[in-house]
């Protein structure tokens, strides 16, 4: 089964939800907030995506961080030490296919979460 990890509170990740009953796809919401960002997983996600595609540097979490924060290099580990602090800042949603991971919701990751959930 798929788990859709994100923020009850973001649209995008409404949007992703609604698609997936919309498509008849069988998967399970993680609220990042309300559940918590277990560690295991955002090490794994972060091996798979790195952190340029893990990390939004465009939300207001991001552009809430001092400014030498923003500006320092940011390796899987300063990224993964940062979205434990703040989950909001992750790119949402963050679709674990078990095998795979999907960040986003644009055309191109829906059809990655279509192919994941026809296999």
């Amino acid at each position: 089964m798929i788990v859709v990890y994100g923020l009850k509170t973001c649209d995008t990740c409404r949007k992703a939800l609604k698609w997936l009953m919309e498509q008849g796809i069988a998967h399970r919401f993680h609220d990042l907030r309300a559940d918590g960002l277990p560690e295991a997983d955002l090490r794994r996600w972060m091996t798979a995506t790195g952190p340029d595609v893990l990390v939004n540097r465009r939300g207001t979490t991001w552009r809430g961080l001092p400014p030498e924060e923003q500006a320092a290099d940011l390796t899987a580990e300063r990224a993964v030490t940062l979205a434990l602090g703040q989950p909001a800042l992750l790119k949402r949603p963050v679709f674990d296919l078990g095998q795979t991971v999907v960040v986003g919701f644009k055309a191109e990751q829906q059809a990655a979460v279509r192919q994941a959930a026809a296999s």
